[in-house]
């Protein structure tokens, strides 16, 4: 496997720097094996993703940390825990009417709120836009940024989604906001997305 690090995606992304939802696009030469190439591939996006926060880590921490002689990396997973299942690629991609939005900027929908205390995931637009501090972003961002990420259309896209009890990097979103883990395989590019999300206040 290897991340497609020149996809004209990640150029796109980085326009919305508000915007916590993490990508990691992977292109892989063995056949594809359902799920289990769907977990090779959130294997293989949770260690770029830990790797680039170990980088942004070096840049801003590492003096700090050898200072006080802490453990500068406090990552862990265990992908054995990984549970995936199937989800319809509509119900993944679905944008919500906003019906209204009150005078404190806060929007309500046609649809209700992830109740992260039942153990809910958040799905993939609240992700997106409904940051812990509000991005700002709404449907057309949305649209327009999975626009790029599925050049091909929609119709072929194979989606899991995934728990997020086997890596500390959701630690964050289990406090309190959410997490979320997705693996995507488009098979007219015979690619994969990984989409992963925690954050919290």
């Amino acid at each position: 496997m290897r991340e497609l690090i020149n996809d004209p995606f990640y150029e796109l992304i980085k326009e919305y720097d508000r915007c916590v939802v993490e990508y990691c696009l992977i292109e892989d030469d063995t056949p594809h094996c359902g799920c289990r190439s769907h977990k090779d591939a959130v294997l293989f996006a949770m260690c770029k993703m830990i790797e680039r926060d170990i980088d942004e880590q070096l840049k801003s921490e590492v003096m700090y940390c050898r200072e006080v002689q802490a453990e500068p990396f406090p990552w862990s997973l265990d992908i054995a825990k990984a549970k995936a299942h199937p989800i319809d690629p509509e119900t993944f991609l679905r944008v919500p009417v906003i019906l209204r939005t009150d005078r404190i900027g806060q929007r309500f929908y046609d649809c209700g709120w992830p109740d992260t205390d039942k153990g809910e995931q958040i799905p993939y637009w609240y992700a997106f836009w409904e940051t812990p501090h509000g991005s700002g972003y709404g449907p057309d961002e949305f649209q327009k940024v999975n626009s790029l990420l599925f050049p091909k259309g929609t119709d072929e896209l194979e989606v899991y989604e995934w728990t997020t009890d086997w890596s500390s990097y959701f630690d964050d979103g289990h406090e309190w906001w959410g997490t979320a883990c997705w693996s995507v395989y488009d098979r007219r590019m015979n690619r994969y997305a990984v989409i992963m999300a925690s954050a919290t206040d």
